[in-house]
This record gives structure tokens, sequence and C-alpha cells, in this order.
């Protein structure tokens, strides 16, 4: 558990960030205009990847499994990499997963946006905290081929926070996180924590996903977890399943008397975070109300405010019909009481599920939403689920752009997250009203 509540006065803050996202989203601004202009980011398949598309696409004949759409959100730019610039050798970085690749130019644009020089932190004790999942890139590993001897730390599970730490030269803790869905999320949870702590001066703390194979397409066809028409219908009455995407988020975490005093610009504080895990009693993929409670809650508690100044939540909403009504659940018992008017709304209804990665770029959108005063459409939102009685709580999805007005200066924001694993995560953020 991590907090920052009113008695603390030097709080851990959020002074950097970048992100890279599909529809050649390629930064925080790009992602602004998409979700305040209420766009969706899917597209095909990429046809460049070696994806057996056609059988992907006829899955549904076999017995028991569901629809594939030729559909997901796709980052622009996942092959493109200068190995050069990074330091790294040619046929070291074609071994390297997507995903370390992304990455390190991520992160190394999360540095730039806070007024940090990369090029200048060798030595510093900064940490590094990136959310990820493995995605079986490349060739099978146990077999001889131009690429063996690059593989053990080509794996992207194994060293993509190590990469990033080594190619910036960053002497603190360095933490590769994998908690399925919530990755990301706990890994602001943690670097907050360690700069908390004083293991770190400043981290990073981010998520990226990839999709080097289908795999997840294949599991979820047979599931019948997939979303039949290619949109990523978030709490909607008209959700069929979860659509996958890509992305990655980076911020940068420290306490606030060093970013003021290095004049960097605040985009929020991280009042408070907590993470849990469901426990055991039902099967391991289902989430559960009483656990996503629980770890609401216990953030509510740390970070030390009224639940009802809460303005905006940005949910996990994956649009699958186990997931979104166990989540609207929980937060309908936490943040919905009469005298609030909470916000509810999901990303992954605009560039689709973006995995190890959602949490962090929930996070940026609560941010910039923050930062900008609007609240941002949540898409498919016309026809909330009925699978929920709404009218027992004051929370409401977010159906238009509309104003965010403050409260004492100051906008309150939280972002959800939960597990195939069972993990949950949960972080409380505020973000000054026209901070510079």
């Amino acid at each position: 558990m991590t907090s920052a509540t009113k008695a603390d006065i030097d709080h851990i803050v959020i002074s950097g960030m970048a992100v890279e996202a599909p529809g050649g989203i390629d930064g925080p601004g790009d992602l602004w205009s998409a979700l305040a202009g209420a766009r969706e980011m899917i597209e095909p398949f990429p046809r460049d990847r070696g994806w057996p598309i056609e059988e992907m696409l006829s899955l549904s004949d076999m017995d028991g499994w569901g629809d594939v759409p030729d559909a997901g959100g796709f980052l622009d730019r996942a092959a493109e990499f200068d190995p050069t610039f990074f330091g790294i050798a040619q046929r070291e970085a074609l071994a390297a997963d997507p995903q370390q690749r992304v990455a390190l130019r991520v992160a190394w644009k999360a540095l730039e946006n806070s007024g940090i020089n990369p090029g200048a932190v060798d030595g510093e004790e900064g940490g590094c905290f990136v959310g990820t999942l493995p995605m079986e890139y490349g060739p099978r590993g146990a077999e001889v081929n131009d690429y063996t001897g690059y593989r053990v730390v080509g794996q992207v599970t194994m060293s993509v926070a190590g990469r990033v730490s080594h190619c910036l030269g960053l002497t603190g803790p360095s933490v590769t996180v994998d908690t399925a869905c919530t990755s990301s999320l706990t890994a602001v949870h943690l670097a907050a924590a360690a700069v908390r702590a004083g293991e770190c001066d400043w981290a990073l703390a981010g998520g990226v996903c990839v999709m080097g194979s289908p795999i997840l397409f294949y599991e979820f066809a047979k599931y019948n977890a997939l979303s039949a028409d290619g949109h990523c219908r978030s709490y909607s009455d008209d959700a069929t399943g979860t659509l996958w995407g890509e992305g990655a988020g980076f911020v940068l975490v420290e306490r606030e008397s060093r970013a003021r005093a290095l004049g960097h610009r605040i985009f929020g504080r991280l009042l408070a975070s907590a993470h849990n895990h469901n426990g055991k009693g039902k099967p391991i993929l289902t989430p559960r109300v009483d656990a996503q409670e629980r770890v609401i809650r216990r953030t509510i508690g740390l970070a030390g405010i009224d639940p009802a100044e809460i303005g905006l939540i940005e949910g996990h909403g994956t649009a699958t019909r186990a997931g979104d009504p166990v989540e609207l659940t929980a937060l309908q018992n936490t943040y919905g009481a009469p005298e609030s008017t909470p916000l509810v709304g999901s990303m992954k209804s605009n560039i689709g599920h973006t995995q190890a990665a959602a949490g962090v770029l929930g996070l940026i959108k609560v941010l910039l939403a923050g930062r900008h005063g609007r609240i941002p459409p949540s898409l498919f939102a016309d026809r909330p689920t009925s699978k929920v009685d709404w009218e027992r709580s004051s929370l409401r999805l977010a159906t238009d752009l509309r104003p965010w007005e403050a409260r004492a200066g100051m906008r309150c924001g939280a972002v959800s997250a939960f597990g195939a694993g069972g993990a949950n995560a949960h972080v409380i953020v505020a973000m000054p009203a026209g901070e510079e």
C-alpha cells in the first residue's frame, strides 16, 4: 500500500508522461485529441506479422468456438526502432521482443516530457517498473539459429525493465511486473512505494503491449469472450466480449519537493494506490465484487479523502459479460453515494484492451482530463448495461465531453484494473487546477 495523506506534505507526484497508442497516437497531445473527439482507433489485423489470419477468422467453424473479428487496436510503429540510437547491435535488437524496443522509445520520451535529458541520467538512482506480458515473439528458443545467445535478454518478461535501466544507466530498482491486466497499474504502485521508501530518487513506471503472436485471440475465441462485431463496447448492453489492442505508456514518479526544485511540471499527485488478490473459491478467471470493493475502499482510506470528491473513474471496462457488471457493482458500492456525481468510462472503447499497458494508459487519460478540465466520453455508452441497477447509486457513464469542475482547486480521479490471474489494483490521483 502507498499513500499521501493530507498530513503528508511532500506528495508523490507524476511529473512526466509519454504514450504510444493505436491510430498513430505518438504523445499525450495526440491521445487527448482522440479522446476528446470520441475517436475509435480500431483497424483490421496487421498483414505483415505472419499471422494465420484465414485460420483465425474461421475458428468459429469449430464446435463451441466463438467468432474472431478482423479487428483490434494496433500500433503503427511496432516494428520501427533505431538500435544505434539506443546503443544496441542490430542482431541483438532483432532478437529482442518488440515490447522491449517500444518500451525504450516511450520511456525516453517520458523523461523528455518532464524536461530531463535522457542522455544525462547515467548513474542516477532512478528506478524502472514496467508491466508487460509474454507474447511468443520470434523462433523457438530450443533450437540453433542466428539469434541463439541473444534470446536470454531478448525475452520481454525477463528484462524489459532491465533493458530500459541499462540503456539509461539507472542504478535504482529495476522490476518487470506481470500481474496480467493489472501489470502497469501495479508497476505505478510499486514505483511510488519505492520513491516513498527512499529506494530511488525517482522512477519510471508504465507498461507496454505489442502482440508478437495472436495467442490471445485463440484463447478468448475458445472462451467465446471476444467481441462479435469488432468493437469494445465497455459497459454497454450491446457488449459481446473484449477486443485486443496494443499500446505503451510511461509516467515519471518523484517527490513533489524534488519536482518543484527542478522546475518539473506536476500533472498530478498520487494520493494513494493499493493492490490485492481475489483469493480462492471461484475459477481463477472470474472477477470478484468483494475483492475489488476491498481494494477500492483501502485506496480511498489511504488517500484520506471523501469518495464524493472523485469526479472521474477510469474503469477496466473489458466489455465482457462477467467483468463489466462485477466492476460496476464494486464501483457503485464505493463511489456511488447520493451526494456525489462520479462518471465512469473506459479507454478500451477507443483503442481496445491493451492488456498489461491498460492501467497506465487509463491513468494518463485521467491526468490529461484533469489538466484540460474536461471529462471525455466513453464510446458506446448510450445503452448502459442492464445487468446492474443504475438507480441504486449516483454512478453514471461518461456519455459526452463535459466540463470537470475543480473542488478546492483540485480535480480527483481514480483508475481501476483487474487481471486474469485474480489481481486487482486501484489508484487515486489529484490534479491541481491550473498547475504549470
